[in-house]
């Protein structure tokens, strides 16, 4: 793909990406055929502001966990109260990373 329109991709969505994993990005994106660069501008990509923002507030339910798609701990959260605080308190410090890997593992996918 070509150098620009990978440098506008990461300048529209690179908030929804691990910092760390950038230059691996860019990498990949390189190598990407180009007749798929429509298809990653049409993705609305999760935004780990909006889940750390649910988890705040919800997140004692475990609404944070149930739509991350982690139906297991959402339980364990909903019936224990997230974990009578502590579990919600962990989610807090660790949603937002959450969020950014999820987006780019389902961009390392789409890539492959």
């Amino acid at each position: 793909m070509e150098q620009s329109k990978i440098d506008m991709f990461l300048m529209v969505n690179q908030k929804y990406f691990p910092e760390e994993k950038i230059n691996c990005l860019k990498e990949k994106l390189k190598n990407m055929e180009n007749e798929k660069y429509p298809l990653l501008c049409s993705i609305r990509w999760k935004n780990p502001s909006t889940y750390l923002l649910i988890s705040v507030f919800f997140g004692g339910c475990g609404v944070d966990r149930f739509m991350l798609g982690d139906i297991g701990m959402g339980l364990v959260k909903l019936f224990t109260l997230g974990g009578c605080g502590i579990l919600t308190i962990l989610d807090w410090c660790s949603t937002k990373a959450e969020v950014k890997e999820r987006n780019y593992k389902h961009l390392l996918s789409i890539i492959a």
